[in-house]
């Protein structure tokens, strides 16, 4: 088996910093940019109201309430300790409570900002913690592959990924979670390079990593998942390498023991996390979204769902526009681009695993990959939570995904007038028709350079989709129902929900919070209608009964209202108004 070394130009020192810091700054800009321009989503506003020590149930139930009063749990605690922050998480969220309590830290920060907490300083502290993941990423790639190459690759895909960005504008904890699951790959890579070149585990990285683990699962408990995939690409590697040479067997029993020491370590923070949120009800029935549906598009919509999380870690168009000609275009430029970028990434690989020095951690990532994405379809098919549902939980392998494509990059990066069979073989009858296509391809194929740059570059046209939400969009757009209800209401307005949990408090709250921005519509009320089942006969007379008490004219606009709805002294619009994102909503006008 060759050495790579061959490819690997090792840049002067201060060129490397230079060129690590570009991707920085790009990566930052990218980040902070429009950072407050979507609405904030519930699971956000459970982020600012827990991390603040507050909770939902100072919001009441089965009355009329004000703007102000809905919004209340968004205002400044200054009696509220992290030991408040922490007992708040583990008693009505499904959350570890480490990331709360840093933004609980890092809000104090900013104490003059007004009565209400900032949706930027929120989300800043998780854009500066994926700014950290470039740097980090960098290391990952030049530790693995002992290539600064292979780290400066990582860091310019990592510093415009869509799907990195996306998560990175987010009031939530997967940037910090995807920080140590990079530190995690750092240990796991270096452990396999040293098991199988004879050299023993030192006890400072055993210690290293249990640490790095136990903070993890403290961060998010879908961290066990990344844990769980590199215990099972170690014990592969370890059979087959076993098979191949039984002689080295006792040599290998130390490093055996010390990895023994890190999945203990692992498993006990997992049973301790286990002993605490169990007997606390673990979600507090936030999750029911994942439990799966009775029909047949759930056997056959995870691989799918799966497939949308992997496509904009390398890059994202306009699929989410208004305009269909620009959605079927944008659909068709990401086919084209895929077409050619799956072969030349699987070539790379082909070709890095013949080289010594590559061998074994393009194995670890692929094997580490392979049993993550084994572990979300057992938990959808066996367990029946359907996780595939949440894009963002494939933060657990994103990492991995960008040091491989990488690395396929890397390998190619000094190489010209490549085998042009990539193409030619497969693809040739379906494009010699489009002579510019072919030749676009025949560039890609026959420049290492040029390829990397292509990639890139569709992966900073993919970071400005989401930055103007056209990919990415929010589960939640309170601002468009807004318009909706200001160009049509003629009375004073009534918003009534379902209540169940805090998921719909953070739904109510996110149209309270866009009025009070907007300062549009302040006199508009709000009921939240407290029912233990859906559909239930009590939450329709409540709400009947409460409208029925308010002084007329007024216009009661349900949304996403869970029951029977019997407002006999109302008119319900029969008008057909324009679907919004996270609400279903119907106006009824009472005289």
């Amino acid at each position: 088996m060759q050495s790579s070394q061959r490819w690997v130009d090792q840049l002067p020192r201060s060129a490397n910093w230079l060129l690590l810091g570009l991707w920085v700054v790009i990566g930052s800009i990218l980040r902070f940019t429009k950072l407050t321009a979507k609405p904030p989503w519930t699971d956000e506003f459970a982020t600012m109201v827990f991390s603040l020590g507050n909770d939902f149930t100072s919001v009441p139930l089965n009355q009329v309430i004000s703007i102000d009063a809905l919004l209340q749990p968004l205002k400044f605690n200054p009696d509220a300790n992290i030991g408040n922050v922490v007992s708040l998480l583990l008693q009505e969220d499904n959350h570890p409570p480490l990331y709360f309590v840093l933004v609980h830290l890092w809000v104090k920060l900013f104490p003059s900002l007004g009565e209400y907490t900032d949706v930027w300083v929120m989300r800043s502290l998780s854009a500066l913690l994926g700014i950290l993941s470039i740097p980090a990423i960098y290391f990952l790639g030049k530790i693995a592959f002992r290539s600064q190459r292979v780290g400066q690759i990582s860091a310019a895909l990592m510093s415009v990924s869509p799907y990195g960005i996306f998560l990175a504008q987010e009031a939530r904890h997967y940037t910090l979670a995807i920080l140590f699951v990079i530190f995690s790959l750092i240990c796991f890579t270096f452990s396999i390079n040293s098991f199988f070149e004879k050299k023993i585990l030192p006890l400072w990285l055993v210690f290293v990593w249990i640490v790095i683990n136990g903070i993890g699962l403290s961060v998010h408990y879908f961290f066990g998942i990344t844990l769980l995939a590199e215990g099972m690409t170690v014990i592969f590697l370890i059979y087959r390498h076993y098979q191949q040479k039984k002689d080295d067997l006792s040599f290998m029993s130390r490093n055996l023991i010390r990895i023994m020491l890190v999945f203990i370590g692992a498993i006990s923070a997992g049973l301790t996390w286990i002993a605490i949120i169990i007997p606390k009800g673990y979600g507090n029935g936030m999750i029911t979204w994942v439990h799966p549906i009775e029909h047949i598009l759930y056997m056959i919509s995870p691989p799918f769902q799966l497939l949308a999380a992997w496509v904009p870690m390398i890059s994202l168009l306009p699929v989410e526009s208004s305009s269909l000609a620009i959605v079927i275009l944008s659909s068709l430029i990401l086919l084209l681009f895929f077409i050619w970028f799956i072969p030349y990434m699987k070539k790379g690989i082909q070709e890095g695993l013949q080289y010594s020095d590559c061998y074994l951690p393009i194995k670890g990532l692929i094997g580490f990959i392979f049993s993550a994405i084994a572990l979300f379809l057992v938990i959808t098919y066996v367990v029946g939570l359907d996780i595939t549902r949440g894009a963002r939980y494939s933060f657990v392998y994103f990492p991995a995904v960008i040091v491989l494509v990488a690395v396929s990059l890397a390998i190619y990066w000094n190489k010209s007038n490549l085998d042009n069979s990539i193409v030619k073989g497969k693809y040739q009858i379906l494009f010699d028709p489009t002579y510019l296509l072919t030749i676009i391809y025949s560039k890609l194929n026959g420049n290492g350079k040029f390829a990397v740059y292509a990639v890139w570059f569709m992966g900073f046209v993919g970071a400005i989709t989401v930055l103007v939400n056209l990919g990415y969009q929010k589960y939640y757009l309170p601002d468009r129902l807004i318009s909706v209800i200001q160009n049509t209401a003629s009375s004073p307005v009534l918003i009534a929900t379902t209540h169940r949990n805090l998921v719909q408090t953070g739904e109510t709250m996110g149209i309270a919070l866009e009025l009070q921005r907007r300062s549009e519509l302040q006199d508009t009320l709000f009921l939240l209608v407290h029912q233990e089942q859906l559909e239930s006969s009590e939450a329709t007379e409540n709400l009947k009964q409460v409208v029925s008490k308010i002084p007329y004219p007024i216009e009661v606009w349900t949304v996403n209202f869970q029951a029977p709805i019997d407002l006999k002294q109302c008119v319900v619009d029969k008008k057909k108004f324009p679907q919004v994102n996270g609400y279903s909503y119907q106006r009824y006008t009472c005289q």
